[in-house]
């Protein structure tokens, strides 16, 4: 049995909190001084990327080696540039590109960025297989639909990410894509048989580990294949007998939030914790509204007691304190070798402007990628490009995906308007409908003979967008439709298909619709 006080600091060391805030709390310091591996960063956390990187020196003031993570999908799901929207396009319009090798570069460029300020850490991307178009939690945060396209794109983003010096992270172990639950709330089901995940759901995770992925991260997914009981997070038969003996995998395993009612709501904190570890996962992140130092106590505090009731073997804690440590020295030794190189390659952090009218800063290298996954089909009734007269445009608000952030702007409007002055524009969500007879006269208000945009997201998914649309489309079927999240259908005189709803997104479909023409350098980024 460990001394008395080795064991609080093993666990702390497989722990990796977040916590509100620009600075870091005192609590997070005293905790690094006690053995806390890690910390994870979330929106509520960033302001810019000099703030950014004036906060992880101070955390490695107090412990040089912490692990500083990021939940930063470079897509809709943004927290480095939550504030402002994602100035790259995110997976699946980098999967309907399908150039890795843009895949590879996109990444790149958000690993320069990300080690810049400090971050060693990127719970991305994603290597689902969104082969369910109605999941309400993957989407446009997939590279897309079929298995081998998914895997390339993933080897090729965590290749990109890793030559920067970030850690990449495959998730969501053994694949959320085939769902139509989301995790935050509850358990999903993967009825698949064995051969059905073989040959789908693990191939993205196969090529991630031959890419030399650093770390993966466990799905609050009950898989009955391979375990009827336990949600993967929980299982040792997918986190031990799959994941490590079958796949071969060797790096860190990190739990998606441990927070979440997928393995929260039957097994508590502590319990999931507990459980977690000893099924094989050698991290735990906790991030949600449990960002405080009662709950860090609390988890590393049930850790000791199960240590110490048998209920975790003190094999199994030194193993994966040994496995975040083992993540810890990698980050230094090549964030070291590639620190110059992130320092002095400013593409990242370049300033565009476009046609004279827009600055945005951001990716040079992520806005040429947008612009290259928009698809444009056009009908009969498609109104003459570029438009000559400032539009109306009708943006529809689902109901928010939990993972994307409420603060994220997304959009076509504002971009529009700032190339086309004049621009008007409102946005509905359900309930502005609701009480419609004619759902298409809100869509029409406003909007005269002038052009019409509608910007709708995953219109497939939600019914009442899906009827406004059809209604609108029949008084006018002249009408610009902007899809920006999966595209299943395609409605309006002229359709434009942006794969996503980042900012970059929003700004190239916006170019196309205005007609901006586009700087030489950006036109050149990708093949820098």
């Amino acid at each position: 049995m460990p001394n008395s006080g080795e064991l609080p600091e093993l666990a702390a060391t497989v722990l990796q909190p977040g916590f509100v805030g620009t600075t870091v709390p005192d609590w997070v310091r005293r905790s690094l001084a006690e053995g806390l591996g890690g910390v994870a960063l979330f929106a509520r956390n960033v302001e810019s990327p000099a703030q950014v990187a004036a906060l992880t020196a101070q955390l490695r003031a107090e412990r040089p080696d912490v692990i500083v993570a990021i939940d930063e999908e470079a897509g809709d799901v943004t927290r480095f540039e939550s504030r402002h929207g994602s100035s790259r396009p995110g997976n699946l319009a980098l999967g309907a590109i399908d150039d890795p090798e843009v895949t590879g570069a996109v990444a790149r460029d958000l690993g320069l960025d990300l080690a810049r300020a400090g971050i060693t850490l990127d719970y991305a991307p994603d290597t689902d297989v969104n082969c369910n178009p109605d999941n309400p939690i993957i989407g446009v945060r997939a590279f897309g639909a079929e298995a081998d396209l998914v895997a390339r794109h993933g080897a090729a983003w965590i290749r990109g990410l890793q030559e920067a010096g970030v850690a990449a992270c495959a998730k969501h172990f053994p694949g959320h894509g085939d769902t139509a639950v989301d995790s935050h709330h509850d358990v999903p089901v993967i009825d698949h048989d064995l051969t059905r995940l073989a040959e789908c759901e693990l191939v993205p995770f196969r090529a991630a580990i031959a890419a030399g992925v650093q770390s993966i991260m466990t799905g609050h997914l009950l898989v009955p294949a391979y375990d009827p009981e336990l949600p993967a997070t929980l299982s040792r038969r997918i986190l031990t007998g799959l994941l490590r003996e079958e796949l071969g995998f060797d790096g860190l395993i990190v739990t998606d939030g441990i927070e979440m009612q997928g393995v929260r709501r039957k097994y508590g904190l502590e319990g999931a914790t507990v459980r977690a570890l000893a099924a094989g996962a050698d991290a735990i992140c906790v991030g949600g509204d449990h960002a405080d130092e009662r709950t860090a106590l609390r988890l590393r505090a049930a850790i000791v007691a199960a240590v110490r009731n048998g209920e975790l073997s003190e094999e199994r804690l030194r193993d994966a304190a040994a496995r975040v440590r083992r993540l810890a020295t990698w980050t230094l030794e090549t964030q070291t070798t590639v620190g110059a190189r992130a320092i002095a390659d400013a593409a990242g952090a370049a300033a565009v402007t476009a046609g004279g009218a827009i600055v945005v800063a951001g990716s040079v290298v992520g806005q040429a990628a947008a612009r290259r996954a928009v698809k444009v089909t056009t009908t009969a009734e498609a109104p003459d490009l570029p438009l000559t007269h400032a539009p109306h445009v009708v943006e529809f608000a689902p109901p928010r995906n939990i993972a994307i952030g409420a603060e994220t702007p997304w959009g076509v409007a504002a971009p529009l308007t700032e190339l086309l002055p004049g621009t008007t524009s409102v946005r509905l969500s359900a309930d502005d409908l609701a009480g419609a007879t004619d759902p298409a006269a809100p869509v029409l208000t406003g909007a005269g003979a002038r052009p019409l945009v509608l910007v709708v997201r995953d219109a497939h998914r939600h019914p009442w967008v899906a009827e406004a649309l059809a209604r609108t489309l029949a008084v006018r079927p002249d009408t610009i439709v902007v899809e920006m999240g999966v595209p299943i259908s395609v409605a309006g005189g002229l359709h434009l298909a942006t794969h996503g709803a980042t900012r970059a997104c929003g700004r190239a479909a916006a170019e196309i619709i205005a007609g901006a023409a586009v700087p030489d350098r950006v036109e050149q980024a990708l093949a820098a």
